[in-house]
């Protein structure tokens, strides 16, 4: 028996169900929220966001095949996580009755730690050492204890996924990922499957300091709260993904997609994936994925995510228009009638306010 199962059953469970979700997740989740690029605030990968959905299912599947009335979690009264697990089970099973303990109680985190104490309920946690931490394939998230100063540097316990910048090789590591229709298919030339690019880009992000995050996040709830994270991979994985993006997209749907992306991630943070408007945005990204083929080189040095070459068949690039060298094909006598018509607007407005003077 695992960990979760031996707890299970000894505090009296009458069943227990787990469920092996990793493929599910990359493929459900993962996988459009790559194409979208989804990161909140410009900061948060989502991690924590995106599996709560899935949870969400698995808990309904499970309820559904018990002929369960009611379904429970944990979540605290001003967390983000009440919503979307609320709000996810509102949308798959209205007739479901959400049971939220710690919430309903008010209980403090003091509180929660001395109710599972007292009924012998095995927690990680302590008085000493109160981080809430989530984990899973695309990122963990660590908060609570003097996490919750914005002021204090987090302390050497409170992360154990990324390196210290101090204890990082000095050399740099090259790995290369390779993408089809903007979902990586491949590393460092061997193909290979989402969860297990992943996984590997854990490892390799992590020993060299990438993916470590530190921030002030403005949760749903209405409230400013510090959050810290660790998501080796998808730092990577984004930042390739963007870059290879900029390759093979036109200017248009490039600055229009960007748009697009943080509505996108500010569903996804705000428990609403099942809705119409995550289900049309998750179409119109699949569509903008139809030329984001090719191949990233990344560069990771000293919690430095870099990336320092990209290629595809489908590249925008034309170094006969690009280059200042010899060989330049790009018609300059065509720059002075578009300026002139590009700029003329401009010039009329400016002309019409000297007259008012």
């Amino acid at each position: 028996l695992g960990v979760v199962e031996r707890k299970a059953w000894k505090l009296g469970c009458v069943d227990v169900i787990v469920v092996d979700a990793r493929e599910s997740f990359c493929k459900e989740y993962l996988t459009p929220a790559i194409r979208a690029n989804a990161v909140y605030e410009g900061k948060y990968p989502l991690s924590t966001a995106l599996a709560r959905p899935l949870i969400a299912q698995r808990v309904v599947e499970a309820a559904r095949r018990h002929k369960a009335k009611f379904v429970a979690h944990g979540a605290t009264g001003k967390g983000n996580d009440q919503v979307r697990f609320d709000v996810s089970f509102a949308a798959l099973a209205p007739e479901l009755k959400i049971i939220a303990p710690v919430r309903e109680w008010s209980m403090t985190r003091e509180q929660e730690i001395e109710y599972a104490k007292k009924n012998n309920i095995p927690v990680p946690v302590d008085v000493h050492n109160p981080y809430s931490i989530d984990a899973n394939l695309w990122g963990k998230s660590t908060e609570c204890g003097v996490l919750e100063d914005p002021w204090v540097e987090p302390p050497a316990d409170a992360h154990n996924w990324v390196s210290p910048i101090e204890k990082t090789p000095d050399k740099p590591a090259y790995c290369t990922i390779d993408f089809k229709t903007g979902v990586p298919c491949g590393l460092n030339g061997k193909e290979m499957k989402l969860i297990d690019i992943i996984s590997r880009l854990n490892q390799l992000g992590a020993q060299h300091g990438v993916g470590l995050i530190d921030m002030v996040e403005n949760r749903l709830v209405g409230i400013k709260s510090r959050e810290t994270y660790e998501a080796p991979a998808a730092s990577v994985i984004l930042a390739a993904h963007r870059d290879l993006e900029s390759l093979t997209l036109t200017r248009d749907l490039l600055h229009f997609k960007r748009i697009a992306e943080e509505r996108y991630a500010e569903l996804v943070y705000d428990g609403l994936w099942f809705t119409q408007l995550r289900e049309a945005l998750d179409v119109f990204f699949a569509h903008t994925q139809h030329r984001v083929d090719g191949t990233v080189r990344i560069k990771l040095l000293k919690g430095n995510c870099r990336v320092v070459g990209r290629k595809s068949p489908f590249s925008l690039y034309d170094e006969s228009l690009a280059t200042y060298d010899e060989g330049d094909r790009f018609d300059h006598t065509a720059a002075v009638g578009f300026i002139k018509l590009w700029g003329l607007p401009h010039k009329v407005a400016a002309a019409t306010e000297k007259k008012k003077k």
